[in-house]
């Protein structure tokens, strides 16, 4: 047993006064490129890291529910059936834990009550899909401690469920399956329409490359925010494609092509053919992260990153001064090879292709000037690509 597993043993057995039945560990991410594409079905290129949250589960037998949150320092107790969230309502950490009993039992699954200890270290509404590997790791554990069979992708999909069903936030599928199913040392291409995963050699310690994530310490919180509206645009200006090309069988967004931009610009509203463009465009720049990767050529990946971070700030409209201020003094530095915010915006981080002999610049020329110039303190994260969720 690890010394993190004995630290979460160790707690579960002080809070409940007994040894948990499972454990389960599942990361955080950090999306390489491929951003607000996946609820469009389109591609996603995302890489789980060396964060994240872990889950301590004890079975029960009379329905109720002991959760204690380590980070937070609370518990609660409930009885009965989880009910989703009403609309407005703002969801606490227990509401991701019941919810994936609720998800679970949605689909038919016997799920009793139990006990549960929820511990981590991916930083809170960052946009490192905290929410996500919580729902990931729940999951898992009530598959692992109620003996359900389920397999690892479609415990991705119930954990989605959980957001979508319970919290009330329509994200894709694309977190939710990077912490089920990422790969050390990998990215993981997803197709979000097939669901089809494929990991991706990232290789770039070996050319002395690190992933940097730059917390802005502007929190967003997805359910309140602007993330959804942004799906109804998605929704409106597909069917307005669709229209434009009667012929074409168009299902989302991602069935557009570059080509199309032109018609589309003439046919939609100005904000909307924004949108259309970025989900367009950022698609065709997670094909070519992927080409660049299997070539080496990190320069021209981080060229990418600084293209997708213009796209989501004009097109899409979810970047921040915050952000964008990272952004600009990063690309600043010599040794950053590119920089865009990650997540979906409206505050959280960004992610960085930052040269190994570059990071104590990053910190100083960045991190350091952002905190005197915003007074937020802002922290930076070296990561390292990890594995998905494991027992």
């Amino acid at each position: 047993m690890t010394a993190a597993e004995q630290q979460i043993s160790g707690g579960f057995r002080a809070q409940f006064g007994g040894p948990p039945q499972v454990l389960v560990r599942a990361p955080g991410r950090v999306n390489l490129i491929g951003e607000h594409t996946d609820y469009t079905e389109g591609f996603v290129l995302p890489v789980t890291i060396n964060r994240a949250v872990w889950v301590a589960l004890r079975p029960r037998t009379d329905g109720r529910f002991r959760l204690y949150s380590q980070n937070f320092g609370a518990t609660v107790e409930r009885a009965g059936n989880p009910e989703p969230l009403v609309a407005g309502q703002h969801p606490e950490w227990q509401d991701y834990v019941l919810g994936a009993a609720w998800a679970l039992r949605e689909h038919g699954h016997r799920v009793d009550g139990f006990d549960a200890m929820i511990a981590g270290d991916v930083p809170l509404g960052a946009g490192l899909s905290s929410s996500a590997a919580l729902c990931v790791a729940v999951c898992f554990a009530l598959a692992r401690a109620f003996a359900l069979p389920i397999d690892v992708r479609r415990l991705a999909f119930y954990a989605r469920r959980v957001e979508t069903g319970y919290i009330g936030v329509q994200c894709g599928i694309m977190d939710q399956m990077a912490a089920a199913m990422g790969l050390a040392g990998h990215a993981l291409l997803i197709d979000c329409r097939t669901t089809e995963a494929r990991p991706v050699w990232l290789g770039l310690e070996a050319r002395g490359i690190a992933i940097v994530v730059a917390d802005s310490a502007l929190p967003r919180t997805l359910a309140a925010s602007a993330y959804n509206q942004r799906v109804a645009e998605c929704i409106t200006a597909t069917d307005a494609a669709r229209r434009l090309f009667p012929a074409r069988a168009i299902a989302t967004l991602r069935d557009l092509q570059e080509d199309d931009l032109p018609a589309l610009a003439r046919a939609l509203p100005e904000t909307l053919f924004r949108r259309a463009r970025h989900i367009v465009t950022e698609n065709g720049r997670v094909q070519t992260a992927v080409a660049v990767l299997g070539h080496g050529d990190v320069t021209a990946l981080g060229g990418l990153l600084n293209s997708s971070h213009v796209s989501l700030r004009d097109d899409y409209a979810v970047s921040t001064p915050e952000l964008d201020r990272l952004v600009t003094l990063a690309r600043a530095v010599p040794g950053v090879l590119g920089a865009r915010l990650t997540g979906a915006g409206f505050g959280g981080c960004t992610v960085n292709l930052v040269e190994r002999t570059a990071l104590a610049a990053f910190q100083e020329r960045v991190i350091d000037r952002y905190r005197a110039e915003t007074g937020r303190p802002a922290t930076m994260l070296v990561c390292r690509s990890a594995n998905g969720a494991a027992y």
